[in-house]
């Protein structure tokens, strides 16, 4: 808060770091020098129950929310959109607080934390407040947060027993997806089947997220029948007027809205809203990596500072450089494994171990390195020799053009720890994040097999 309260616009705080990377890669931001990494302070990924409610701190991953079984039981809505987001490996970096904080209208968790009345916890060196999260945004990437202002917390009530809801996300692709619409409905069930103090929640369709009070005013002491049912998704379409972008029309984003409503309604009539979220989900080493050797307070300032980091199990020292892991790697020791391939997060081709948890090195800033052990596709054979994995890449001509090999070793080597035998869907939940190029995926899957 000292830094913040110092250098004010020209700092940004990381945590995971996965949305501002692309913004500096990009140019989206401009006139940050300075940023300071929450990541290796004990104790921000604290996920627990207090007096106030369940308590998520600033370091907590999606991926955590996904494996966390206090989220699951008072906060399904929330873990169910946290395994919506990206792919494992960058679920493993990004966290919950940074998606808030980036104000993306499509940013999946923003629905489920305004249908559970969430609250933020800003502090800085003036002071503490509390923001709830549907009054937190402004506008497409605009907040309340202040620029010496740090967010220390998300809060939300523990659903109880007869508290219940379900998020539902429509992307373009089935992983890996920008949403094109986002819904979260929570409500009040009694055991009569009637519903009280509902949330219906719809993001991605306007410049910022919120309730649609047109569609609760119609659940609001009523029964989920199927008129019901239809009646509310229809007052949710009439109560927006979605945006047109890159991703859907207007139109489009209408007939799935009604669609979208309609299904959400009926999962919960038939209490089955907790059919999407895998039991045991990959997380490839996750669900968050860990906070290192190198104590917190580190101060990696200019060229003249030296990281120092064990690459495949040998250690290196080379000098520190503002951008990514990935071109740190690339560039300042001898490694060429590691390939980039889209550079945001959306190919799974830079995927590499970062002391033991598979992260996306064109997401992770370099400085992050310090301290810490890299594995790539070149360290997981042992002394020099191909692992199993790899000669079953070859053996089921899984390897084509080979760009995107790296990346699925490395990810396939991290599912393979978790789920020494996984299963078919494990095998396409846990690579879902690596994209071949080439269409290659029957191989792939034959190798793993």
């Amino acid at each position: 808060m000292a830094l913040l309260t110092e250098h004010q616009e020209r700092a940004r705080i990381v945590a995971g770091g996965t949305d501002l990377m692309v913004e500096f890669d990009r140019g989206s931001r401009t006139g940050v020098e300075v940023l300071i990494d929450l990541s290796r302070i004990e104790g921000l990924d604290s996920i627990h129950q207090s007096r106030h409610g369940i308590h998520l701190g600033p370091l907590v991953t999606h991926n955590q929310c996904v494996t966390s079984e206090l989220v699951r039981t008072t906060g399904l809505p929330l873990a169910q959109a946290c395994w919506e987001v990206g792919s494992p490996a960058l679920r493993n970096r990004a966290t919950v607080v940074g998606n808030v904080v980036t104000a993306s209208p499509a940013n999946d968790s923003i629905s489920a934390l305004i249908a559970l009345d969430a609250e933020l916890s800003l502090a800085s060196d003036r002071g503490l407040r509390s923001v709830p999260v549907a009054e937190f945004h402004t506008g497409v990437r605009r907040t309340v947060l202040q620029p010496d202002e740090l967010v220390t917390g998300i809060t939300f009530p523990a659903m109880e027993d007869d508290r219940r809801g379900v998020f539902m996300k429509l992307g373009l692709r089935r992983a890996q997806a920008i949403s094109v619409v986002h819904l979260t409905i929570v409500a009040t069930i009694n055991t009569a089947g009637t519903i009280s103090d509902p949330r219906v929640v719809l993001g991605s369709v306007s410049p910022v997220v919120g309730r649609i009070g047109a569609a609760e005013a119609v659940l609001d002491g009523r029964s989920l029948t199927e008129s019901v049912m239809n009646a509310a998704a229809e007052a949710a379409v009439g109560a927006v007027a979605p945006i047109d972008d890159v991703r859907a029309t207007a139109e489009y984003r209408n007939d799935q809205i009604e669609v979208m409503v309609r299904r959400a309604l009926l999962a919960l009539a038939n209490a089955v809203e907790s059919d999407a979220l895998p039991i045991n989900p990959p997380v490839l080493g996750g669900p968050a990596v860990p906070t290192g050797s190198r104590a917190s307070g580190t101060d990696l300032s200019d060229s003249t500072s030296m990281v120092t980091a064990t690459v495949d199990g040998t250690r290196v020292q080379a000098p520190f450089r503002s951008g990514t892991l990935l071109e740190w790697l690339r560039d300042e020791t001898d490694t060429t494994s590691v390939k980039e391939g889209c550079a945001e997060g959306e190919c799974g081709a830079c995927t590499v171990q970062l002391d033991g948890t598979a992260v996306l090195s064109c997401l992770v800033p370099a400085g992050r390195v310090d301290g810490c052990s890299v594995v790539t596709a070149s360290g997981v054979g042992e002394s020099g020799d191909l692992s199993p994995l790899q000669q079953k890449f070859i053996d089921a001509a899984a390897v084509q053009c080979g760009f995107c090999i790296p990346g699925f070793i490395v990810a396939g080597n991290a599912l393979q720890e978790q789920f020494p035998l996984p299963t078919d869907q494990q095998i396409d939940q846990g690579l879902a994040g690596n994209l071949c190029r080439c269409t290659g995926y029957y191989k792939i899957k034959d190798a793993f097999q």
